[in-house]
């Protein structure tokens, strides 16, 4: 015999036996070993519990349910699906002047959910808005009457609240802020009601946070700081809730980008941080309060991220600072970029005003701007919106314009009295974003648009429907203005 493999010559006893004697003791204690480690319950009716944090443990968990696996979605689902609701709301409008316009009536389909075992429930405003009467549809088949309780068409949330007669499941609140990309996201909705689809559940992942900048139409949001998720949000699923795996709201379902109007998988949603920020003030208030800096922002720019001596293009840049307001108190000047906010990594433009916006007034938060290639650490005292006159008075009908590079107003008569002139028709130019068609254009805030493209304009209204109809190939789009001193003067933006 060759000596070679398990084989050695001395050997004169099967190696069989003599391995058995001492293998199979060892294996028993492995296996035992195996079974104490792993906590595993060999009973037939054994179900896993689901982690509450699934980068714990680097697989997507699962349940055994009657010798097969179970999704943990569905345990989130069962819990939580009957607080998801159907929201009809009736509007009435005219159409044409009053004299020989018709009246008309139309209905809005979409989500929400019960946050409160009273009855309140949260949605979009833009679900709600301007309504007449609203019908609530549980997922047990009662219909309500809902009234508003109040709504903020700058985040674009809303809360109404019926008087239920049934038992109320809600949905807790979760921490948007910890979310993070590459977490599931559960999206509940209702996608095309009218043909009975209620509560119909969508899965995906946090495709990005902080998406700002994006166009819904002439009401979007003021504030935008959403969460991107690929979990599909088709129509009606307007004010449902995007739940993490734990059965948690992290955000409010809103909106979508799509070449066809129909789900590709970039859909978007109201981070709930935000929500929970404005929402006691809508039940107590009906309107809200909002935190107030008194700066003009924009993004920066990688030749200014190079010249600072930054690691990246991340922060805000102060483009101007209102005076005696709390930015200018702090110590905030014109220039500096602001990389730190009350303890938070500022990103971009949207994701700072929302933090300005959702803290109260005389909070106190740090700040921590770069200035000369320098870190600065301030401090400054949140005031209240409002504080400003024009902000109180523009905010509510401000238009953020990319297309001509300004934040617009429609120009009326407590406008008029603020800066000393007569009222006209025409759109009040709030601000000019550094380097985009207006500001070529030598366009100053306070100037007062009268016509763009040779077509009159009287509100905010106006500009998107005139971009509608440039030609896409045209590149100079002219103006008639008022100079902030009243001087009429043409004006000229190049928008390619």
């Amino acid at each position: 015999m060759t000596q070679s493999g398990w084989f050695y010559p001395e050997q004169r006893k099967p190696r069989g036996r003599s391995l058995a004697k001492y293998l199979l003791p060892a294996m028993v204690c492995i296996l035992i070993g195996v079974l104490i480690a792993s906590n595993i319950d060999l009973s037939s009716k054994s179900r896993a519990v689901v982690p509450l944090n699934i980068a714990q443990t680097g697989a997507l968990p699962v349940v055994e349910r009657d010798g097969g696996l179970e999704s943990p979605f569905v345990a989130v689902v069962d819990r939580y699906n009957e607080a998801v609701v159907n929201i009809s709301a009736k509007s009435r409008g005219q159409s044409g002047p009053w004299w020989f316009g018709r009246s008309y009536s139309s209905t809005s389909l979409g989500s929400g959910f019960f946050f409160r075992e009273d009855g309140y429930i949260l949605t979009n405003n833009h679900v709600v808005a301007d309504a007449v009467e609203m019908t609530v549809r549980t997922a047990s088949g009662y219909e309500y009457q809902a009234e508003l309780v109040g709504g903020d068409p700058q985040t674009d949330l809303a809360v109404i609240k019926v008087e239920p007669e049934d038992e109320i499941v809600t949905i807790p609140f979760g921490n948007s802020d910890e979310i993070k990309v590459g977490d599931w996201a559960i999206a509940i909705g209702n996608p095309f009601p009218q043909v009975g689809l209620d509560r119909t559940v969508t899965v995906g992942v946090i495709s990005a946070k902080g998406r700002s900048n994006l166009r819904f139409g002439e009401d979007s949001p003021y504030y935008q700081n959403y969460i991107q998720t690929d979990a599909s949000i088709n129509p009606g699923n307007s004010g449902g809730p995007l739940m993490n795996i734990r059965g948690e709201c992290i955000g409010v379902n809103s909106g979508i980008t799509s070449p066809t109007g129909s789900s590709v998988g970039i859909g978007f949603a109201i981070p709930i941080n935000l929500a929970k920020s404005i929402v006691p003030d809508l039940i107590a208030t009906g309107t809200v309060s909002r935190g107030w800096l008194g700066v003009y922002l924009s993004e920066v720019t990688i030749r200014e991220a190079r010249q600072q001596g930054m690691h990246g293009v991340y922060g805000v840049r102060i483009d101007e600072v209102v005076g005696d307001s709390p930015a200018d108190r702090a110590g905030i000047e014109s220039g500096d970029i602001v990389v730190r906010f009350n303890s938070q990594d500022v990103q971009g433009t949207g994701q700072f005003s929302v933090l300005v916006s959702t803290l109260d007034a005389g909070q106190q938060v740090p700040i921590q701007v770069i200035r000369d290639g320098e870190e600065v650490s301030l401090t400054a005292t949140i005031g209240r919106s409002g504080e400003s006159r024009l902000a109180s008075q523009a905010q509510p009908r401000i238009l953020r314009d990319r297309w001509l590079g300004m934040d617009l107003v429609t120009f009326n008569d407590d406008l008029a009295e603020l800066i000393g002139m007569e009222t006209v028709e025409g759109l009040y130019v709030a601000r000019v974003y550094r380097g985009g068609p207006a500001d070529r254009a030598s366009i100053a805030e306070g100037t007062i648009i009268l016509e763009i493209n040779n077509q009159a304009v009287s509100e905010i209204a106006d500009v998107a429907r005139i971009q509608r109809s440039v030609d896409e190939s045209k590149s100079r789009v002219p103006l008639l203005v008022l100079e902030p001193d009243g001087t009429p003067a043409r004006k000229i933006c190049r928008v390619r």
